[in-house]
């Protein structure tokens, strides 16, 4: 599904959109790849709101929770509540490259899903690459949803973006393999990473800095200190993805990683899954982390999708 008839025309780029993004590379350009300097200085940096992003946490409503931890694991997560009875909850996985990034950072984001579609918000604390070889992080979420079916029952809807979309695809087939599949309702996969590979579009990007580039994003798969990436366990394009529940997939169409969203809509399509491609004109990588049109139309979309799974109705 998409908004225009064809997104891929640089003629329905919107004006707003085109001179976000020359402003956005312009910035980029004053300042170090983030694969060029230490994670822990990017880190600190977007902790204490530095950089391009909008600060966007950690914002009052917002509260910690302990659950029991992966071996090894932090075992915490943040938690976004809605006014009155949540209707179910929302597992999101944040971005970051699986070196990045942190759930107190998203606060503003949660909460806003939290009262849009009525559920309670549970952002998952992983272990960050590369102290923590994979698959760390991966075991963090999957302990993170399995207890929240437990603790609070289904329905169940989970997602993030870029890396966070890569790890909730790779949770949902664990769960397939564990079992609690059946109160998952839905999940969103907003322009995630579906094949360390490199997809075409990924790896013929270059070093053109748009949040990534291809260096960019070498440095965070090799970082992961994962499995060969034509490996299923960790490039989830690649496996069985027979029985896995409703997605939503969003990517823009100036994203290095165009390709993983589309090979993976086709992919969980024609697997007998149910599956909307929404597709957005010039949308960079995280465009729907910065005050623009097509970010406020992204949101939205999520929200209303999180909210018909919830409530059982057909997202269709």
């Amino acid at each position: 599904m998409t908004d225009t008839a064809d997104p891929f025309d640089p003629g329905v780029i919107s004006d707003e959109t085109a001179a976000f993004n020359r402003w956005l590379e312009d910035e980029l350009s004053k300042i170090k790849p983030v694969h060029e300097v230490p994670p822990e200085l990017t880190r600190q940096a977007r902790a204490e709101g530095r950089g391009v992003f909008p600060q966007a946490g950690p914002c009052e409503g917002s509260d910690w929770i302990i659950y029991p931890a992966a071996a090894g694991g932090p075992g915490r997560a943040r938690l976004s509540q809605p006014e009155g009875m949540p209707r179910g909850t929302y597992i999101h996985i944040h971005g970051g490259g699986w070196t990045l990034g942190a759930p107190e950072q998203y606060d503003s984001h949660n909460q806003r899903i939290a009262a849009m579609a009525g559920c309670r918000v549970v952002s998952v604390q992983y272990r960050l690459a590369p102290e923590h070889a994979w698959p760390a992080c991966l075991e963090d979420c999957v302990a993170a949803m399995r207890w929240a079916i437990e603790e609070f029952g289904g329905p169940v809807v989970i997602g993030g973006e870029s890396a966070g979309a890569h790890l909730a695809a790779l949770v949902l087939l664990r769960l397939r393999e564990l079992g609690g599949l059946d109160a998952v309702a839905g999940t969103v996969l907003n322009y995630g990473i579906f094949d360390l590979r490199m997809t075409p579009s990924m790896a013929n990007w270059g070093r053109r800095y748009l949040i990534l580039s291809t260096p960019t994003t070498r440095w965070f798969c090799e970082n992961l200190k994962g499995p060969a990436p034509d490996d299923p366990a960790v490039s989830p394009l690649l496996a069985d993805l027979g029985g896995l529940p409703p997605a939503l997939l969003q990517v823009g169409t100036s994203d290095p990683l165009l390709d993983d969203s589309l090979f993976m809509a086709n992919r969980w399509r024609a697997a007998g899954n149910w599956a909307e491609l929404a597709i957005y004109p010039g949308g960079v990588h995280a465009f729907d982390m910065f005050d623009l049109a097509i970010a406020r139309s992204s949101q939205a979309r999520q929200d209303t999708f999180i909210g018909q799974c919830l409530t059982g109705g057909s997202p269709a």
